[in-house]
């Protein structure tokens, strides 16, 4: 079976906090969920990615407004990253070990992956894995590029009519990333505060609404200067969400409040006048 070669320093893309580690051997099973993948094994994916992409700029994303599935923000397990690879098409697979939302899985289903919905394109339950495939932009407007074998990432299951509203409308449409600039705990809480464009943080306002890294969380505090914004972990979401894991200085997915979204393209074609102040 064929190894990837070990992925060497990319300078040619910014914003790039980390260097990601070699990237082990693929195992496919011989379940017939599992189609041949076309692997080459003189460079690595991020290589690949970098050489054969115009690279482009983080926070250059503006936010979406179309619902194609919709998901809640309240992360039902930590799966971990088994392997990456090239596909057929020439695009990028993802293959993650997960069992909670391989219950009642489907071939085509949506699955949000640290906040990215992502397509289900294999599955195997006496593996507790599954597999989605990744398109060149999406590793440009993402965090999921940072990704290696072993990472740990949120992951939650398209909702259901049935399903409870437990967090808030996230789309799973990543708005653009925010970096990591401090991690400071107090008792057993933990705040965090994250830069990102001014682009987003129009859309950021306090006790409001963001999906970080798919994880519905409460704005504190936005700060203008900075273009950061910050919130906090409380002991509970600390053990279920892969946030405390990174570091300052790694990246996190960022999706804005859809209805923040609707506000703003009201005002800006006019069907909505603004409220003017007295």
């Amino acid at each position: 079976m064929s190894t990837f070669s070990s992925l060497s320093t990319a300078t040619s893309l910014p914003n790039i906090p980390r260097m990601l580690p070699p990237i082990g051997s693929l195992h496919l099973p011989s379940s017939h969920f599992f189609p041949k993948f076309n692997f080459n094994t003189k460079t690595s994916l991020f290589t690949l990615f970098t050489s054969t992409h115009k690279p482009q700029l983080r926070y250059k994303s503006r936010p979406r407004a179309s619902v194609q599935c919709l998901f809640t923000g309240i992360v039902e397990e930590i799966g971990h990253v088994k392997s990456l690879g090239i596909s057929e098409n020439g695009g990028f697979d993802l293959e993650i070990n997960a069992k909670t939302v391989l219950e009642g899985v489907n071939l085509g289903d949506s699955i949000a992956v640290n906040g990215t919905c992502l397509t289900v394109t294999a599955f195997d339950h006496q593996l507790s894995e599954f597999k989605v495939g990744l398109a060149p932009e999406t590793l440009r407007k993402t965090s999921l590029v940072e990704l290696s074998p072993g990472s740990p990432v949120n992951l939650e299951r398209a909702v259901q009519p049935i399903s409870r509203m437990g967090g808030h409308f996230v789309q799973g449409h990543v708005d653009g990333t925010g970096e990591i600039i401090s991690m400071d705990p107090e008792g057993d809480s933990l705040w965090i505060k994250v830069k990102t464009s001014e682009a987003l943080l129009n859309y950021i306002v306090p006790k409001g609404f963001i999906a970080v890294d798919g994880a519905s969380l409460t704005v504190v505090d936005v700060f203008d200067d900075e273009k950061a914004f910050n919130f906090m972990l409380v002991a509970y979401t600390q053990t279920n969400v892969v946030i405390p894991l990174k570091k300052v200085g790694h990246l996190v997915n960022l999706e804005v409040d859809i209805l923040g979204k609707y506000v703003q393209r009201l005002l800006s074609n006019g069907a909505v006048k603004p409220i003017e102040s007295p």
